[in-house]
Order: structure tokens, then C-alpha cells, then sequence
């Protein structure tokens, strides 16, 4: 189906119009469903594959037109970010070898697109998160110069009247605001496509969120962003913070928000997923309405329902209900949005597998599922899941309390097998992906646990962005094997070639578990938070976390044996004694001119201040600390045998 175009300028009359056409395509949607005119008696599944644009230094690479000119693929396009890629499979019916098919042709989409990246310098990788990312890498110059993107943010921006606030707890915490619609491109997916018939939509789509949660729990691959461990699948809380249109009156209203799980089963029909859209969210964007559906109907033809379409495209549900068009043909599908990109190409196969063998098959072991598992459960479950992977526990059926790995291993892996032999695919298939899919679980290396796991392993006390790209550096690494994550080794600190590249700027290494004081703050505060933490230097900042001052080992010295003379030095204040308005960096000030400052002024720190904000400190001990480990790596370096050297030896 061709994408509508985007109205750029819309005043009340264009917005009324489009209202007009949403509200008569979702009537012309109801009278195609009295009126049998959707393709029945036919299973087929699709899927969508996101992927991130990486440098030769794994950080994003904003070069997608330049990559998709270069490839020339129709089902390759654009994301929201110009890091950002998306391929789009060919649907297949479900059936003999469809996986297997599906996979070769995702591999070959992957292949050009790494060729064409490979053309500037640059590769692909496949992660939920990359870990790598910035909130400096998220500005509109990185957005896609699309009017379907700058519309988006323009519309997001103006419901909600102010910046985007995250929040997000897991065994680290992240508290942010952002002014633009950019934090979505922090998540890619791979994204399955299972269609099913009208009458039976509202069983399958109520299936496809019952197991939801114990087919998230089993792929998660999303653990960090900015260098915070989250949740298992931050991708989950992330998405739906990144795009709340909601302002402070909606959400004290407890006003749902556009990216959810939903609130109840579904009854009856698609047509109420549509209703419970349209009566809740304006538009954030519109196109120019299509001919009249019902007289496109009128000549035995079928409507592109264009209007809502569009409207739909702005409401994201885990699990999104799709109306399409084929060959002239139009039918309905169940879209699962949960799943992460990665960590292979073979894991996100056996993930596809398992939802849509349970898909299958469960509907006739379970029956109406509605019966026998409350929605909160469910709802329940699916957080349960993005927060903690396979040691989620889960509310089952009838009431029953297991963990996840329990329920995929001893009821739901027989059941996918089962839906799948129902389906007649190949028995080589369905052990393949299920096999791949068991021995995760039984691992428990999800591709989450990996990155945890490589974490702990990496030296703790090199600076965050050289083991974020160390991290990357052995997930692009292991992906080019192509072995299933259950099968990976931890990454080791040698799999990143250049150092060099993580002390470029004062950000990315910068101190930022930072003790600080506030100016009415006695001394003896100072002096004690100096011997209790091996410090010598603490910057001073007020109420709003704005620098005001610092305070050093010397100088405090140097004040207290003044002061002492003239008062009681255990009732002075860090006001007395401080250097005010201190001189500072921003976090992207590079590093040589930050060695340059300090040379030249001779001190000894430097304070990191971003908006007005302090976020950091850099010292001459940091600087030291990175000197010895760029010298460690050169001398390594040195050791090592060229290439020919180890040629002849090999020989």
C-alpha cells in the first residue's frame, strides 16, 4: 500500500476534513466487515526489521539517505532518526519452510545494507538499545527530513506543551527531560505481522496479548541506555515516555497515553480497538482524504481507508491491530510491537517462531482466554516481563503464579511445536528456532543477561563510555558469527581496538557521582566529605543544581589556618571559603582544550556544566587515569605481531 502524503500546514477546516474522512473510513471499515470483504481462510505472517547506522568508532552514524540511495531497495526506508533504518519482509503464508525463507531474506536485506553503510565507513547492528547513544546524538539534526517526522515532533510538542519527562528505575536510575520527539530513535524492533480474519480477530488479538509477556521475557535485549542499567526491555518504558502527548491536566486525569498495553479484552470486533482510538487521541498528524470509501466500495473495489491509516499510525499498542491492502485484496493483522531488535537475526527468528506457534495453537487449547486470565494479570505480566526478563513471575492461567522461564519450558514451548506441526512447518524449522528459543531460556542468557553479565566482567572502573563500546564492539562482533546470544562468550576489554576514542571529549570521561555542598554549608561539612571520600575538590551549587562555587583541599586549608585566628573555624560556612563562579566546561568541550585550561590556569579540577546544570567534574587525577590507559593500549599494540608476522607464524 502507497503511504499517504503528510498535509505540512493544517488549519481548523483541513483538520475538520480530515476528521470527516477518518470518521467515514472507519464506516466503510464496519460495513467491509458486515459485507465479507476481507481475505479469509488464509494464514500468513510478516515481520519488520529496525536497525541502528554505526561508525567505525560504534557510535550512531547519521547517514541513512546516503545508505538507502545507495541501495536502491524498495523494502528497505527511512526510521524517524537519520541513524536509523527499517526493512520490511515480504509476507508468506504460514507454512512449510516460511521461517527459514523469512530468515534468508532478512539476512540478504542486512547483507546490502552493510555493504552500501560499509561505502561510508560505517556497519549495522542489531540492538534494542544501542548502548552507545547519547542524549547529544539526539537533536532534530539527526531527524529524518521527512514532513511524516517533523510533523510528528511538531504535533507531540504541541499536545503536550513542554518537554518530554523520562523516569525509569532498574538497578540504576534515570531521570531526564528532552525537548524533541528523538528519544523514540533510541528503540529499534523486529516487529511481527500475523494476519487472521475479521471473525476471528478479537479471539487471536486477545491471545497475542495474553503471551505477549512470556514471549517479551524470553527476548529481551534492552538493558541500558545513557549507561544506566534499567529494565531488562527498557525499550518498554522508554517508548512510552518518549512520545506522551499527555500535559500535567490529562495525566492527573490518569488520561491513557498514545504508546500502551490497553485496558481491557477485546469483545466483539476490531472496529472498537478504532473506536477507543479515535474517542481518546486527536490527530497528531493528517493527509488529504482519499475518494469516498463507499464509492470505491460501490464499484467493487477496496478503499485505502488513508485517513485512518494515518490515525492509527499515531497510536502505538504493543500489539496494533493493521488494515491492509494486497493485490487488491484488503485484510486484517495483528502487528507485535514488544519485540527487540537482536541480538541475532536467528534469535528473532526463534522469537517470531514461538509467538506465532502459540498464536496458533493456543486458541484451541484455551479457549476464550478472557475466561480463564484476568486483563490485569496480562496487563501485569507484560511489565512484569520488560522489567525483569526470565525471572519475571507470572500470573497464569487460573490464577496460577509461575516464573517465566517455568511456563516456557514445561507448557508453552509443547504448544508453540504443537501450533506450528498444526501449521505444517517443516519439523527441520520448528526445532531449529524452538530449539534455539529452549536453550536460551534454560541458559538464561537472554541478550539483556549478556550485556549485564559483560558488564561485570569489563574493569568497573573504566569510564562508561569505554565500556559501552567495548559492549558494542563484541555484540557487532558475535552478530558477523552468527551464533544465537545462549551460545555467546562475555565481552572482554581487548575487543575494543581504540581507546583513544573514549577520552575525546571531557564528557566521556568525566567524574558523575559528583558530592557536591551548598554555600550555607559549614566547613567542617567540607572537610569531612574531603577525608571520607579521597577527594580534593567539591563543587558548590545552589538549590537548582547551578554552580556556585568550589572548594578545594588547598584552599580550605589555606582559609581554615586564616580564619582560625580570628573565629571559631567549626562554625564557618563553605560561603567563607569557596572560589566563586569557578571556571568550567561543557561536557563536550574536548579534551585537549580541558588539559589546555588547566595547564594555563593552573588548577587542578574543572567542573562540567551543561543548560546551567552541573552534570560532572574532570581532575588532573582523570586525566592521569586516561594518559595510563592510552599508554597501556599503545604499548599493547606494539607488542602485537603485524599481520604478516602472524601469517608467517600460522605457516
Amino acid at each position: 500500500m502507497r503511504e499517504p502524503t503528510i498535509e505540512q500546514q493544517f488549519d481548523e477546516q483541513k483538520s475538520q476534513a480530515f476528521m470527516k474522512a477518518l470518521l467515514k473510513d472507519l464506516r466503510a471499515l464496519e460495513s467491509m466487515i458486515e459485507t465479507g470483504r476481507f481475505e479469509t481462510g488464509v494464514a500468513r505472517i510478516g515481520a519488520e526489521q529496525e536497525v541502528f547506522l554505526v561508525d567505525c568508532n560504534l557510535r550512531p552514524a547519521p547517514i541513512s539517505l546516503e545508505v538507502l540511495d545507495h541501495a536502491k531497495d524498495s523494502r528497505l526506508t527511512t526510521e524517524i532518526a537519520r541513524f536509523n533504518l527499517e526493512a520490511n519482509l515480504t509476507p508468506l503464508p504460514l507454512t512449510a519452510g516460511c521461517f527459514q525463507q523469512m530468515e534468508r531474506e532478512l539476512n540478504e536485506l542486512l547483507s546490502l545494507v552493510r555493504k552500501s553503510a560499509e561505502t561510508f565507513g560505517a556497519d549495522v547492528l542489531l540492538s534494542g538499545i544501542l548502548p552507545t547513544l547519547q542524549k547529544s546524538d539526539l537533536t532534530l539534526e539527526n531527524l529524518a527530513p521527512f514532513p511524516r517526522y517533523s510533523q510528528l515532533n511538531e504535533g507531540l510538542m504541541r499536545l503536550r506543551g513542554g518537554p518530554f519527562s523520562i523516569h525509569i528505575k532498574g538497578l540504576d536510575e534515570l531521570q531526564i527531560t528532552h525537548d524533541n520527539v528523538m528519544m523514540e530513535s533510541c528503540n529499534t524492533s523486529f516487529q511481527v505481522h500475523f494476519q487472521t480474519s475479521p471473525a476471528e480477530f478479537a479471539s487471536r488479538y486477545n491471545m497475542a496479548q495474553a503471551i505477549t509477556a512470556p514471549v517479551l521475557a524470553a527476548a529481551v535485549n534492552s538493558p541500558l541506555l545513557f549507561g544506566h542499567r534499567l529494565w531488562q526491555e527498557t525499550r518498554v518504558a522508554l517508548f512510552q515516555h518518549s512520545i506522551d502527548s499527555r500535559t500535567r491536566n490529562q495525566l492527573a486525569r490518569s488520561q491513557p497515553t498514545r504508546v500502551s498495553f490497553g485496558d481491557k479484552w477485546l469483545k466483539n470486533s476490531v472496529v472498537e480497538l478504532f473506536h477507543d482510538q479515535i474517542s481518546r487521541f486527536r490527530p497528531i498528524m493528517i493527509t488529504q482524504p482519499d475518494e469516498d470509501p463507499f464509492q470505491v466500495l460501490t464499484r467493487s473495489e477496496v478503499p485505502l481507508l488513508s485517513a485512518l491509516r494515518m490515525h492509527n499510525g499515531t497510536v502505538w499498542r504493543w500489539n496494533r491491530a493493521c488494515y491492509g491492502v494486497a493485490d487488491g485484496i484488503a485484510h486484517l493483522r495483528i502487528e507485535n510491537r514488544a519485540l527487540p531488535s537482536g541480538p541475532t537475526v536467528q534469535d528473532e527468528m526463534a522469537n517470531a517462531a514461538f509467538f506465532v506457534g502459540l498464536m496458533v495453537a493456543l486458541p484451541y487449547e484455551y479457549g476464550a482466554i478472557a475466561k480463564r486470565l484476568s486483563f490485569d494479570d496480562a496487563k501485569g505480566n507484560f511489565f512484569a516481563a520488560a522489567r525483569h526478563g526470565l525471572n519475571a513471575q507470572l500470573r497464569w492461567l487460573d490464577g496460577k503464579s509461575l516464573s517465566a522461564t517455568f511456563l516456557i519450558l514445561n507448557e508453552l514451548l509443547p504448544l508453540a511445536r504443537a501450533g506450528l506441526k498444526q501449521s505444517k512447518v517443516d519439523s527441520i524449522d520448528i526445532d531449529k528456532y524452538l530449539g534455539v528459543l529452549e536453550e536460551r531460556v534454560r541458559s538464561g542468557q537472554t541478550g539483556a543477561q549478556w550485556m549485564l553479565a559483560s558488564l561485570t566482567a569489563l574493569n568497573g572502573s573504566d569510564p562508561v563510555d569505554m565500556l559501552t563500546r567495548t559492549l558494542t564492539a563484541a555484540i557487532l562482533a558475535r552478530q558477523k558469527e552468527g551464533k544465537p546470544v545462549h551460545e555467546w562468550k562475555l565481552a572482554e576489554a581487548g575487543e575494543l581496538d581504540d581507546w583513544s576514542q573514549s577520552y575525546q571529549t571531557v564528557g566521556q570521561f568525566m567524574s558523575t557521582d559528583l558530592f557536591t555542598l551548598r554555600p550555607n554549608d559549614l566547613v567542617d561539612l567540607a572537610a569531612s566529605l574531603m577525608e571520607w571520600r579521597h577527594i580534593r575538590h567539591v563543587p558548590v551549587e545552589d538549590e537548582n543544581g547551578r554552580l556556585v562555587g568550589l572548594v578545594t583541599h588547598r584552599g580550605l586549608l589555606r582559609q581554615l589556618s586564616r580564619g582560625s585566628t580570628a573565629r571559631d573555624a567549626t562554625s564557618m560556612t563553605v560561603r567563607e571559603i569557596m572560589k566563586p563562579n569557578p571556571t568550567s566546561v561543557t561536557s563536550t568541550t574536548p579534551t585537549l582544550e580541558a588539559i589546555e585550561i588547566m595547564r594555563r590556569t593552573g588548577i587542578g579540577c574543572l567542573p562540567v556544566v551543561d543548560d546551567n546544570q552541573l552534570v560532572g567534574i574532570v581532575t588532573s587525577y582523570d586525566f592521569l587515569t586516561a594518559t595510563a590507559s592510552l599508554f597501556k593500549q599503545h604499548l599493547t599494540a606494539s607488542a602485537r605481531p603485524p599481520d604478516n608476522e602472524k601469517a608467517m607464524r600460522a605457516k
